[in-house]
């Protein structure tokens, strides 16, 4: 009787999260907003609005990216920046974590919060701030007298800046979840701190550093934002050379071909980073390790070092945009009262809070109905596989009648920000406590009094992270809305790069004032919705139950 009990309240409280006709409306969205125009763009390449190229045979012509030697350094390139950058972040990323993770010290909740402030930042703005560093007149380059413009560093700093954090914060999560004791045991077994680190340590955080260099290396590969702005004619990668195919050469048939590929192998990553956070999904119980406060020069120097690291490479770009922005005269910061900026500013903000709830719809229900399924998970994943030029372009093939209405353009910044939400939402059922639903369940609680009091209040740190993270996406997005809106339509992105290729200081220096704006803009409304707020309702319905 007890454990046809227990039986019956673990599938109370879990059958609201594993009906799959909850994922009903997210495939429709997916289906119409993403896999249709997909399918819409590679059929116009191989249909006879691309037969001019295709002169082979179609199986033939699919290995012809390979056969040209233009087309495969673009691919062999977008592969090794992204590799590139992933070897970089692991090898900084580790000892960084390492040392975030096991020391305490003043202000250490404030870094771990601020410390992924880069990845909200536009990824506009955030080239932006690269160029302003490392570019022509930058702050750095300028001082030690050198340019990195139309090198590779330039756009693997950018990775870094971008990307670097993901990596710390996977690695702190993850030395969070090693067990205390079986550290302890090994140092007392005669290990030195380096052989525990490898045996015991090492083993059970890197699935978690393996997806989070997944992430990386899809944030790499299939980035677009980033690699116009700082790879340059030479440094392209394949998404922007699929968009100048596509935007200036209407050559449908390499774009196809090229987005075929990208596809392909994006979506193989994807799938392992599915798997690899579905096999971190269960709930382990375990005494982590505790920190202490730093003692002896060395550890001093060491969280000293990881500081200013963090500071130069994920700080230093933001700053140099504020720098930048603080450095122009009065006319640039009149620019602010223009009618065309508040104008683009309102589109900005009420484009963004629509997108928000659409996705936060779209994202709730997608993790719902992902719990049992490794391939419904990866799905959410395919607005970071398929780059949002080809999305753009493909909607402008499938849907010319709608090309310029606000639905489209709303419902595909929806698509493209609600994963974030998916992602958070999903972390956080699976975290969820089973024996915490299940005493509520046996104490009388109602599946939808259960869902109220205990379930909801569990997720809505995950839910406040992945909007938070939805609502920056929304705010920096450019690639969808440069194609898909009217001119009247502008945001603040499409604004910034619009002014961007206009001659002249007063421009330039237009921009930066902007671009400072859009990026407190996205940092406000981060931490405007990510920031921890006391949780107290589990208590008083435990209190409750246990009077019942």
């Amino acid at each position: 009787m007890h454990k046809l009990c227990i039986w019956r309240a673990k599938w109370a409280c879990d059958s609201w999260t594993n009906p799959y006709w909850l994922g009903v409306l997210p495939a429709a969205a997916l289906l119409v907003l993403l896999c249709a125009p997909l399918l819409r763009l590679l059929w116009a390449g191989w249909s006879g609005e691309a037969q001019q190229w295709l002169a082979a045979p179609a199986p033939a012509s699919l290995w012809l990216p390979w056969q040209d030697a233009y087309l495969r350094w673009r691919v062999g390139w977008s592969v090794a920046q992204a590799g590139i950058t992933c070897g970089l972040a692991l090898a900084m990323g580790l000892p960084l974590a390492w040392v975030l993770a096991r020391f305490e010290f003043t202000g250490r909740a404030l870094v771990l919060r601020l410390l992924m402030l880069p990845f909200v930042v536009p990824t506009l703005v955030a080239g932006l701030g690269v160029l302003a560093l490392w570019g022509p007149h930058g702050l750095l380059s300028g001082w030690l007298g050198v340019n990195l413009q139309d090198t590779p560093w330039l756009l693997l700093y950018g990775n870094l800046f971008f990307n670097l954090c993901l990596v710390v914060r996977a690695g702190v999560d993850a030395l969070g979840q090693v067990n205390a004791a079986q550290v302890a045991a090994a140092r007392s077994l005669g290990a030195t701190p380096w052989r525990a680190f490898w045996r015991i340590e090492w083993p059970a955080i890197a699935p978690w550093l393996m997806s989070a260099l997944c992430l990386v290396f899809l944030y790499c590969f299939a980035g677009f934002g980033l690699a116009l702005v700082l790879g340059g004619q030479r440094y392209a990668t394949v998404e922007v050379e699929i968009y100048t195919l596509v935007a200036h050469e209407l050559q449908l048939g390499q774009a196809s071909v090229l987005a075929l590929w990208m596809l392909l192998l994006t979506g193989a990553v994807a799938l392992v980073y599915a798997w690899l956070e579905k096999r971190m999904a269960a709930p382990a119980r375990v005494q982590p390790v505790l920190r202490h406060v730093p003692h002896g020069v060395w550890q001093w120097l060491a969280l000293l070092a990881a500081l200013a690291v963090l500071g130069l490479l994920c700080g230093l770009p933001l700053v140099a945009i504020v720098w930048r922005a603080l450095a122009v005269d009065g006319a640039a910061w009149a620019a602010l009262v223009e009618p065309e900026v508040l104008a683009a500013l309102w589109n900005t903000l009420r484009f963004s809070a629509v997108a928000l709830v659409l996705a936060t719809l779209l994202g709730v229900l997608h993790a719902l109905a992902a719990q049992r399924s490794v391939l419904w998970r990866a799905a959410a994943f395919l607005p970071f596989v398929v780059s949002p030029v080809t999305v753009a372009f493909g909607l402008l093939l499938l849907y010319p009648g709608w090309t310029a209405s606000l639905p489209l353009l709303l419902a595909a910044y929806a698509v493209l920000a609600y994963p974030f939400v998916a992602k958070a939402m999903s972390a956080g059922l699976d975290g969820l406590p089973p024996h915490v639903l299940q005493a509520a369940r046996t104490l009388g609680a109602g599946p939808w009094r259960c869902f109220w009091r205990v379930t909801w209040p569990l997720l809505r740190p995950a839910l406040r992270r992945g909007m938070a993270f939805a609502a920056a996406t929304a705010l920096g997005e450019f690639a969808v809305t440069l194609f898909l809106s009217r001119p009247e339509w502008a945001t603040l992105t499409t604004l910034i790069y619009q002014r961007l290729g206009h001659p002249g200081q007063a421009s330039l220096d237009q921009v930066f004032v902007l671009s400072c704006l859009l990026m407190l803009l996205a940092l406000l409304s981060f931490l405007v919705i990510e920031w921890p707020r006391p949780n107290t309702a589990v208590r008083p319905l435990a209190r409750e139950l246990s009077h019942a």
